[in-house]
């Protein structure tokens, strides 16, 4: 007969055992509550979010409160403030005396024009002046001998008419006396009567006379006059054939080739005056109407930094841009060059006490008037109305508070999303 091993056999509790399966249950019961309540937030973040996107393609940064400069960078090259361009003044044959790059001074000959046409007409006006003024001083003559002629007419009408007073007065006291007869008294008060009037006509001839030719030598001057102007600016433009430097500095170009025909206002050259430097510099259309004479500016030469005013904007737009000049405030760089490249900022505003947030690429792809606001790492979307702007900052005038975090990286990957998930 086979054995089997229940002699062997040892009866077991099954207590422990069940305990410890009932205290596994309760662990593993406990794990998933605490692992529910641990992902709830973010499955309530995610089921709300329209959107999720990367946070670490992001940049973030938080709304404060201070002073704002608004402001606008450009790029701006040397410019010769005083750069005068010279003409010809009149057609003929230019000859150069000075290359591009020589030094020159204020009234040095820099060119000659050879005009044989404007000398002969120079020279047919003054002698045309000349005539003028010997007839003129003909005329002149002629009318203080006619004045004295005229004048010796009246005189003599005078002493005839006192000779005629003189007698009809002898004759009116010989009638008195009864030595001579009433015709012949009456006779002398005719002789009177007569020179009366013989003088006051030659007063009144003389007069009439001494206007006339009074008249006729003015004009005589006149055309003496006018003459001497034509002839004035016959010499300014012979003078003008003569092409000098109007400023001390240097010869920028030449525009003509030497012994070359050039016709009335063709440039000749350019004269740079090195003493003072200005920069100009094309501004953005958008920044137009906040640009204003005299703003204040800083330009960036080097390593260095020099203050500057804003003395010109041009009153016409090109290209999407405004083109101004900006002056050096003080003493400008001794090295500087024509035509070099140098950064200018201009100080469009300055407020003591705005609500800023660094500039970033949400102001352009938004508008300036969408931002999203970080919340528990939601950004949500929100309207805003933002104000000036400079490189760095924009001023924020609605929408946003103190301390409020927002995206201000591009906002092109929210669409237009309304709540948007960030994950980490």
């Amino acid at each position: 007969m086979i054995r089997d091993t229940s002699a062997q056999d040892a009866a077991i509790d099954p207590a422990p055992a069940q305990r410890r399966r009932r205290r596994l249950v309760l662990g593993g019961v406990a794990a998933v509550a605490l692992g529910v309540a641990a992902v709830s937030p973010a499955l309530t973040r995610w089921s709300a979010a329209d959107l999720s996107v990367d946070g670490s393609q992001l940049r973030y940064a938080t709304v404060t409160r201070g002073r704002f400069v608004s402001d606008v960078a450009v790029q701006g090259q040397v410019v010769a403030a005083v750069s005068p361009t010279l003409y010809a003044a009149t057609a003929g044959t230019v000859s150069t005396s000075v290359n591009a790059g020589d030094k020159v001074s204020k009234g040095q000959p820099l060119a000659s024009i050879d005009s044989p046409e404007l000398l002969s007409e120079f020279e047919r006006e003054r002698s045309t002046l000349l005539s003028l003024q010997a007839a003129f001083e003909r005329q002149r003559i002629q009318t203080r001998a006619e004045n004295a002629g005229n004048q010796q007419t009246v005189d003599l009408a005078l002493v005839t008419l006192k000779a005629a007073e003189r007698e009809l007065e002898r004759y009116r006291n010989a009638f008195q006396q009864g030595l001579v007869s009433r015709q012949e008294h009456d006779r002398r008060e005719d002789q009177l009567a007569e020179a009366q009037v013989r003088y006051e006509h030659a007063v009144q001839n003389a007069k009439m006379q001494a206007e006339k030719l009074s008249f006729e030598l003015r004009t005589s001057e006149l055309d003496v006059e006018r003459q001497r102007g034509v002839v004035a600016n016959f010499e300014r433009r012979v003078d003008e054939l003569t092409v000098r430097s109007p400023v001390d500095g240097m010869v920028g170009s030449i525009a003509v080739q030497q012994r070359a025909a050039v016709t009335p206002n063709q440039p000749l050259l350019t004269v740079v005056d090195l003493s003072v430097f200005e920069i100009e510099l094309a501004v953005p259309e958008s920044y137009a109407d906040d640009l204003a004479l005299d703003m204040p500016a800083e330009i960036t030469y080097g390593n260095s930094k020099f203050p500057g005013r804003l003395t010109s904007i041009s009153p016409e737009v090109r290209n999407s841009q405004v083109v101004g000049r900006v002056r050096f405030a003080g003493d400008a760089p001794a090295d500087l060059r024509q035509n070099q490249r140098v950064s200018v900022r201009i100080v469009l505003e300055e407020k003591p006490d705005a609500l800023i947030v660094d500039r970033g690429a949400f102001f352009e792809s938004g508008g300036g008037r969408v931002a999203y606001r970080v919340d528990d790492g939601v950004a949500h979307r929100t309207p805003i109305a933002t104000g000036a702007s400079s490189i760095a900052k924009v001023e924020v005038t609605q929408g946003l508070v103190e301390g409020d975090q927002i995206v201000i990286s591009s906002l092109e990957p929210f669409g237009r999303a309304e709540t948007v998930l960030i994950r980490n």
